[in-house]
């Protein structure tokens, strides 16, 4: 907007207040030329009210209904206390009118704006971005009750089918919504359920609200697939059709927004991108853009491009805007696309830091930490396994006179040279500069080991194999992935299937291979470098094995909750049948990432220079920076003297045809005055000179560069990028083959030793407490002489109080403890049951070693039998020891006979207790108690 310089500060913001009223579809009329049929919304200036004249009276469809109070610029700090004086134009007399008071006011200076609508129970004004549309005025009164009233009446939540703390989330967030808090934020654990917490509020809003539109914000494709998944299978509890049978759910793919979609689905960069007036390619949506350096420092120096009024996205296109992940993406840049909206804020996170808390102005309305998910069975705990190697520690040297190979980085072609120089390579050189097979080699080799003597033990098959657990590494590279997977089928001496890469560049579909790796047997083990490291569920996963460090304490949580699900045993036996019950995943830590320090979010390059990653990232979300596009030119002009011809040929692939010198002119151009000029003297040789005006001159100018802008930037794409990162990098990584690697550290982390103490404390107090009440802990702790009583249902009673009360005290996980505490010769038994057992007679002193009580049993009667027979040489006839064989099977499985179980199998069909009695006479009674005593010694 142009402004004369001659206008006092009043007349400005009078322009300015004009200029956002047509913007947002009003007519402006002056009180002297009024002609309300002229459109569907007119604002009448300076309309005269029996209290003075209003600085605007709005009209729709001929009817007054609101006023605009306004102010010059300097006074938006007094906004709040103008609200009074617009009041009594909103509840004055209009001239020619006997109307009713106007629910909608507005006091404004053009820069601040703020609304309230006195239809609201409890009237209060917020700011907004702009003027509400004549169209959604027209809409709201057509409805009747406001919005913030309709949340009043809400009915109360089924709560069938959800979650203590998903019940807690979504009471507390409509308790919120009633009143009036502009924003809430939903704290909850990775795993515990928090988009399913969103898809049972927004359809709650949108069937008990009437809520029009409500927005479903990610910051990565990825993300937004996943909560469009989440739509589509939810089902509520009132109706027996999916969520998107009732309503529509729109991903947004483009700069169009569906006017009959009731969910929009869409990432913040593609929101910011349509409020800019511009497409997006998709590959700029692939990264969480928080990851972005270049855009990280524009931001700390207040260089943001700032959005503008969009016509086609009014600021009331949305009623709630939900924000998922809402630690990540939603600051500096960022923040202004939520601040566009006149909307409700709904964050949800896992791993919110303080300017979450501030952001949201600390209106946490549920919080539910992992620790309370693991508490409460949600969400399963972990342990860390540690590996170090000499080189992953310490590095290597490679002497010059070595003969190495060198491998392109991009082609992965190898050629042999003699180096002639040193190369003291350090552990962060590692899968970059240097790769040293012996080291990834170690690593996987140890871990094949430690998986089958500490880790995971007890996963043999009924043909004698070992059934490694679902495994996920993550990797530093897509190179280094590879590297991985080509060791991890040597060392496990598997094929193809057995280990796959699930990243966004993998030539196979990467949801087919994810959806594999979720619910199929192959593959085992998965390497990625990106697309699985947030917000995607593998139930199944038993081991993450981080190959990489990561310093974000936020992007950590993430990774490691995606070990954190539960899943029922029968599922996670469809995928490992040599698992009992998921009750914990473990960490192998191999380059030492438990214990590097953690930021609360990625700190700003500190470096001078800016990744290339990240500069063309900026470019592709449409970003038009005179310090990107420079910054940018300079690293290409470098990069074409550096590659090869064959490399320039393989660019104009990607490119459209042009080549590295263009692209650079291009960028440069683009904000090089004397161009901008020679383009704008084009247009205004066409303009007639009495009509060139230094406006229209400086427009030409304005427009002139903006097409510059967009022919150097549409250049730009996922796979041009991709090619440019790749191709300017170190070309070639040296092959290590000859310093030989060695493991020097492999065990369970102290912390986790730590943890396991803390466990079987936690399970024999639980015994101690218990031991009056439960009647076989009774007799274990008060009457061991009675072991002989105990009986199956009462160590199932003990099992299902243990589950209710204490689920993270399942046996498999307790049993895991004592195996870190203790040298444990037995193997863990098949049944919970007899591992419970097994662990009662531990804790309470019966045992002095942990033993399955199976094998116990086994050793007794063993025991027995010999010194039956050597005592009376030989006593019991081949007939008579079948059948004590029997009884003592069913006391394995039953930990107790009685005379009445000789009715049933197996028992029954050997002839009962006819064919014992017939065996063993009048002793039958005697032997049945002494085999119950003996076998539970």
């Amino acid at each position: 907007m142009t402004v004369n310089i001659n206008q006092n500060p009043e007349q400005i913001a009078r322009d300015k207040i004009d200029e956002m009223l047509r913007e947002a579809g009003w007519l402006v009329q002056s009180k002297k030329k009024v002609n309300l049929s002229a459109g569907k919304g007119v604002a009448v200036r300076e309309y005269q009210t029996d209290v003075g004249p209003a600085d605007y009276v709005l009209f729709v469809d001929r009817k007054p209904v609101g006023i605009i109070e306004a102010k010059r610029e300097d006074e938006g700090h007094r906004l709040t206390v103008v609200e009074e004086q617009a009041v009594n134009y909103a509840n004055a007399k209009l001239k020619y009118l006997n109307n009713d008071p106007l629910p909608f006011v507005y006091e404004s200076t053009g820069t601040i704006t703020r609304f309230t609508d006195y239809r609201d129970p409890k009237p209060r004004g917020r700011n907004v971005f702009s003027f509400h549309k004549p169209e959604t005025i027209a809409e709201w009164l057509k409805k009747g009750q406001p919005l913030r009233e309709r949340l009043l009446s809400m009915p109360a939540l089924d709560e069938t089918g959800l979650r203590p703390a998903q019940i807690v989330a979504v009471n507390n967030l409509e308790h919120s919504f009633k009143k009036n808090r502009p924003k809430a934020l939903i704290q909850m654990a990775t795993g515990a359920g928090k988009t399913f917490t969103a898809a049972t509020f927004v359809y709650r809003l949108l069937k008990h609200a009437n809520a029009k539109r409500i927005l479903f914000l990610v910051d990565t494709k990825n993300l937004g697939e996943q909560a469009e998944q989440e739509f589509m299978t939810f089902q509520p509890n009132d109706d027996n059709r999916k969520f998107t049978e009732l309503y529509n759910v729109q991903r947004l793919s483009s700069s169009y927004i569906a006017s009959d979609s009731q969910v929009c689905i869409s990432t913040i960069q593609r929101l910011y991108s349509i409020l800019k007036g511009e497409e997006l390619d998709e590959s700029a949506e692939l990264d969480n853009p928080n990851e972005n350096s270049w855009l990280q420092n524009k931001m700390a120096k207040n260089k943001a491009v700032p959005v503008e009024y969009t016509p086609k996205v009014p600021i009331e296109q949305f009623d709630f805007i939900v924000i998922d992940e809402a630690h990540r993406s939603i600051y500096n840049l960022w923040k202004q696309v939520l601040d566009y909206f006149d909307a409700f804020l709904i964050g949800l996170t896992a791993t919110p830091d303080k300017r979450t808390f501030g952001f949201f102005n600390e209106n946490v309305v549920s919080q539910y930490t992992y620790e309370e998910s693991v508490t409460d069975g949600v969400n399963v705990p972990y342990d860390v396994y540690t590996i170090e190697t000499d080189i992953s520690q310490n590095g290597a040297m490679i002497e010059s006179g070595w003969f190495v190979d060198r491998r392109d980085k991009l082609t992965r072609k190898k050629r042999w040279q003699q180096e002639d120089e040193d190369t003291d390579y350090k552990r962060n050189d590692l899968d970059k500069k240097v790769v040293n097979p012996s080291q990834i080699r170690n690593i996987i080799r140890e871990y094949k080991k430690a998986l089958k003597t500490t880790i995971y033990p007890n996963r043999i098959d009924e043909n004698g194999e070992y059934e490694v657990p679902k495994t996920l590494v993550f990797a530093k590279t897509d190179s280094h992935a590879d590297d991985i997977i080509k060791i991890i089928r040597e060392e496990f001496d598997e094929g193809n299937d057995f280990c796959k890469k699930v990243t966004y560049k993998i030539e196979e579909d990467p949801k087919s291979v994810l959806n594999r790796f979720r619910n199929s047997y192959y593959p085992r083990i998965a390497v990625t470098v990106d697309m699985i490291a947030t917000g995607t569920d593998v139930k199944p996963l038993e081991v993450l094995l981080f190959m990489r460090d990561v310093k974000s304490i936020n992007y950590f949580e993430q990774m490691k909750g995606r070990g954190t699900r539960t899943i029922n045993s029968d599922s996670l036996q469809l995928v490992t049948k040599t698992a009992k019950t998921k009750t914990h995943f473990v960490i192998v830590d191999a380059v030492g990432a438990t214990k590097s320090k953690k930021t609360d979010s990625r700190p700003l390059e500190r470096q001078k220079s800016v990744p290339m990653k990240d500069l063309l990232g900026a470019i592709t979300m449409g970003h038009a920076d005179e310090d990107l596009f420079l910054s940018l030119a300079n690293r290409l002009i470098r990069l074409e003297k550096q590659i090869t011809e064959k490399e320039k040929d393989k660019l104009l692939e990607f490119s459209g045809g042009k080549n590295l010198k263009q692209i650079t002119k291009e960028l440069i151009t683009a904000f090089d005055q004397d161009d901008i000029d020679t383009k704008a003297q084009l247009a205004i040789d066409k303009i007639p000179i009495e009509d060139r005006t230094p406006a229209v001159i400086e427009h030409s100018r304005n427009e002139a560069q903006e097409q510059l802008i967009l022919e150097a930037s549409k250049t730009f794409n996922g796979e041009l990028n991709d090619y440019l990162d790749n191709v300017r990098k170190q070309h070639e990584q040296i092959i290590d083959s000859v310093n030989i690697d060695t493991v020097t550290k492999s065990e369970w982390e102290t912390t986790s030793v730590d943890k396991a103490t803390e466990i079987v404390k936690d399970f024999t107090a639980y015994l101690e407490a218990n031991k009056d009440e439960i009647k076989a802990l009774s007799i274990f702790y008060n009457q061991p002489y009675n072991r002989r009583d105990i009986t199956f249902k009462m160590i199932k009673d003990v099992m299902e109080k243990l589950q209710l009360e204490k689920p993270l005290l399942a046996p498999d996980y307790v049993w895991d403890a004592y195996t870190q505490l203790e040298d444990v010769k037995s193997k863990q038994p098949k049944d919970e049951l007899t591992a419970l057992v097994s662990l009662i007679r531990r804790a309470c002193g019966i045992d002095s070693e942990l033993r399955a009580y199976d094998k116990t049993i086994e050793n007794n009667f063993k025991t027995w039998i010999f010194k039956q027979n050597a005592g009376q040489h030989n006593r019991f006839t081949t007939a008579q020891l079948d059948w004590l064989r029997m009884i003592k099977d069913h006391v394995v499985s039953s930990y107790h006979i009685e005379i009445d179980d000789l009715d049933y199998t197996p028992f029954d069909a050997k002839g009962g207790k006819g064919k014992m009695h017939q065996l063993f006479g009048n002793q039958m009674n005697e032997i049945i108690n002494e085999l119950n005593e003996v076998l539970a010694a």
